[in-house]
């Protein structure tokens, strides 16, 4: 392991981030476990950033790859694709998007990519509104339209970019308020904001933000929202890759908890769709997939071998009812862990919903950050054999928790009497 994290020192760049004191090489996995290279065994909270959606190795995705890549792997768009074409088609069906047109790419940072595009040039406009506290990817455009400063790495960016209150309940100007009337305080701010500019041409935002922590504004923002930015042509588009696919339980996309006014006209997605492959994609009115006027074309968006996976994945989470299951074992775990909180001075709140859940750490009598103890959680867990993420921003440091949807009663137990021991050990 030495060895092999000296050679990756030498060839890959320092600011590719790794986990733990000592990194972990993980060399397969089962079910909601997988091992490393020294055979030991961990529970899996984390699911490669969320990617790993129903299960490692499901054997309905493994099969799906091997006859897919046994026949063919590769054409590009340029080529008729049956696989392509029918996940696009349930995908679309699914959206709740009238008229929806599907784009594939082969990552979520594509996919939001691609979605300023179509956003910018169907309203002619570059000014683009995003969340505080948000993360959309690593492309430039990406970057620059991030809104945490943790993983913006410049200031340069071919868009304008505008940031809005509300995508944090629990910090800023008006975390004192209730429900109603935070969301009626983001909503004269957004006003207030379009007032002093250009008319932009969409907001982007995350329903749950992922890097940031999952933090979330109440239920019904982005609805009150929308009527905004409907009376100025302005769109919206559901940023979904850590979000989609039932994750939150209570909802198949996380933008359902804001659809009193419709859904998006755009969504975006990735990770879990593909249960590990490269899928990623934009769903839109066809009025704005179509508003492009010269060609385009993907070489790898939407290969058949990575379409057959997210068929295979797609049916598996249906079939299975794998959104309930993340509303019922999810809920059981939230709770376990915030009757494990309860008795730790240092987590500001337990928060998420579904198998995505948030702990905010900090210096025990403050409200200030302690990413110390967040790496050091991180480094007793895995020592207990559990997996988990972290993320915050902002001055704020959580752990993240998203175990694959598939996770059992016992696991969710299991992981979370790990994690308390975990935060235990670290007071």
């Amino acid at each position: 392991m030495n060895d092999l994290y000296a050679r990756h020192r030498r060839v890959l760049p320092d600011w590719l981030a790794l986990y733990y004191d000592r990194p972990l090489e993980i060399t397969h996995g089962e079910g909601r476990h997988v091992w490393d290279a020294q055979g030991n065994k961990y529970l899996d909270f984390f699911g490669g950033i969320l990617t790993t959606m129903t299960a490692h190795a499901l054997p309905e995705v493994t099969k799906a790859v091997s006859e897919q890549a046994g026949r063919i792997i590769h054409s590009s768009t340029l080529y008729l694709n049956r696989p392509m074409v029918e996940l696009a088609e349930r995908i679309a069906h699914l959206s709740a998007i009238p008229d929806a047109r599907v784009f594939f790419t082969t990552s979520g940072t594509e996919a939001n990519d691609t979605a300023l595009l179509l956003a910018t040039a169907h309203r002619r406009s570059n000014t683009i509104l995003a969340m505080r506290n948000s993360y959309h990817g690593r492309s430039f455009s990406a970057v620059g339209i991030t809104g945490n400063r943790g993983w913006s790495p410049t200031s340069l960016s071919p868009l304008q970019t505008l940031y809005v209150h509300g995508g944090v309940r629990t910090r800023g100007p008006y975390a004192s308020l209730d429900d109603s009337a935070f969301i009626e305080a983001c909503v004269e701010d957004l006003k207030d904001l379009l007032g002093h500019t250009r008319p932009p041409a969409a907001l982007i935002a995350e329903p749950v933000q992922g890097v940031g922590g999952f933090t979330s504004p109440p239920d019904g923002l982005y609805a009150a929202f929308r009527e905004v930015l409907n009376a100025h042509g302005i769109l919206w588009i559901a940023d979904e890759v850590q979000t989609g696919w039932g994750r939150t339980g209570d909802h198949f996309w996380g933008w359902q908890a804001h659809d009193r006014n419709g859904p998006p006209d755009i969504v975006t997605f990735a990770k879990g769709i593909g249960n590990g492959m490269s899928i990623g994609g934009v769903v839109a009115r066809s009025e704005i997939m179509n508003c492009l006027d010269a060609n385009s074309i993907s070489t790898f968006g939407g290969t058949q071998v990575t379409m057959a996976a997210g068929l295979a994945n797609l049916s598996h989470l249906l079939e299975h009812d794998l959104q309930g299951n993340a509303r019922r074992v999810g809920g059981l775990l939230i709770e376990r862990l915030r009757a494990a909180a309860a008795q730790d001075p240092g987590v500001r709140e337990v928060r998420g919903r579904g198998l995505m859940i948030g702990i905010e750490l900090t210096r025990p009598g403050t409200d200030e950050a302690d990413p110390d103890r967040a790496a050091a959680v991180l480094e007793a867990a895995r020592a207990g054999g559990l997996l988990i993420g972290k993320g915050g921003g902002h001055s704020t440091s959580a752990l993240r928790v998203a175990p694959p949807l598939s996770l059992t009663v016992a696991e969710a137990e299991e992981g979370a009497a790990i994690l308390e021991s975990a935060l235990r050990s670290t007071q």
